[in-house]
Order: C-alpha cells, then structure tokens, then sequence
C-alpha cells in the first residue's frame, strides 16, 4: 500500500473537507474537545469513512484532530 496515492496526505486537508459540510459549526482556535459533541462524532465518522473507503491512510486516520 505504500505506492498508494490518497486524496488527503494531511491533517488539515482532512479538517478543511470536514469544514465544507459544517461550516456553521467552525470556530477558529478551537481545539478538538472544545466542539459539541454531535460535531466531534461527525468528524470521528467522517474520518473513519475516508479511511475505510482508501481516501486516507490508516495512520492519517490515527492521529488527525479537529
């Protein structure tokens, strides 16, 4: 999988394509723990579906925060 081209290779390409659906919800400065709750599962989901359908790699999935 190494020669694998992903669509997003860092964590804020992953937080900018999660923005795109919730831009309402978006605070600059704030850290993860610092949204609600329904946005800090939406993104845990979000970022699970692009690992799980190969737009991430599994270690991007690891570490990325909101």
């Amino acid at each position: 999988m190494s020669s694998e081209k992903y669509d997003f290779t860092t964590q804020a390409q992953v937080r900018r394509a999660f923005w795109q659906g919730w831009p309402e919800g978006f605070k600059r400065g704030k850290l993860h723990n610092q949204y609600n709750a329904t946005i800090r599962s939406e993104f845990c989901e979000f970022v699970d579906c692009l690992q799980k359908n190969g737009h991430i790699s599994e270690s991007l999935a690891e570490r990325v925060t909101l």
